[in-house]
């Protein structure tokens, strides 16, 4: 399997979680010190893993990416996209105009191009999973955080969209919200401060005081995305405290776990 974003954060969580249920684990990254950090982590919990610089904005580089996996590992046949950045902080009228462009670039064309370089390989094989991070912004509005919750909204239709699309391949392509949890984006609200507004500063002050969703919670969910036992469920939105166990028997209703729904059930 090939995780984005592997080296720090949420990706990291995902990356150590699955290597101690096994998997082989290829870890793609901008930064070396924090690929080599992450695969000593896992190497010393006994895993495996691959370490791969690649900067998911650069097609070239995650097809070379997949290639390696090929190469090395036998290929991908789970695709865990979590690289991405927060963007600028603030009003949109304030923010940086290149700076909110290179949030969209990062975050929505950087899941696209890791998509591409891994799907021929997923349709050849006719199995695939792919499990995309959403994040706040994907359901509902996130004032002052304009650049990051339109590119989680147009990852949402992106993933619901390709979904249909793979439906004959065998390939599953599903959202995971994976709640709050203490990373390098929760110093970011902090130290905007003001600028974040003041629901964001006492959700970052609060996430930073208990670490906020424990990994287990978010490992749980992202393993039952990966596994033969979600290969019904495909171009849906599941967020971390959704009652998701429940969809492992149970047909979903078409309009449940989408960009359109406005509440959680």
């Amino acid at each position: 399997m090939l995780i984005t974003g592997g080296g720090r954060g949420i990706g990291k969580r995902l990356a150590i979680g699955f290597a101690q249920a096994g998997a082989r684990i290829g870890l793609v990254a901008r930064s070396k010190p924090e690929l080599d950090l992450t695969h000593l982590e896992i190497e010393h919990n006994g895993g495996n893993a691959l370490r791969i610089r690649a900067d998911v904005s650069d097609l070239e580089q995650m097809c070379a990416a997949v290639d390696r996996m090929r190469v090395q590992l036998g290929g991908v046949d789970i695709l865990i996209c979590s690289a991405g950045v927060q963007g600028p902080i603030g009003r949109f009228i304030d923010n940086s105009p290149r700076q909110w462009l290179e949030t969209i670039h990062t975050n929505v064309i950087g899941v696209a191009n890791s998509v591409r370089a891994a799907l021929p390989e997923m349709i050849e094989r006719r199995r695939g999973k792919i499990i995309v991070l959403a994040g706040r912004g994907v359901a509902k509005p996130r004032p002052y955080f304009s650049s990051y919750a339109t590119s989680k909204a147009a990852l949402a239709r992106f993933v619901e969209t390709i979904a249909i699309e793979l439906q004959e391949h065998n390939v599953q392509v599903n959202c995971m919200s994976p709640g709050g949890a203490y990373t390098h984006m929760t110093d970011e609200i902090l130290r905007a401060g003001e600028r974040a507004g003041a629901e964001e500063l006492e959700g970052a002050q609060q996430v930073r005081l208990t670490g906020g969703v424990a990994p287990e919670k978010q490992i749980e969910l992202a393993l039952f995305l990966a596994s033969e036992e979600s290969n019904h469920i495909s171009g849906r939105i599941i967020h971390v405290n959704d009652d998701w166990k429940r969809l492992k028997r149970a047909n979903i209703d078409a309009d449940l776990y989408t960009l359109r729904r406005v509440t959680r059930i």
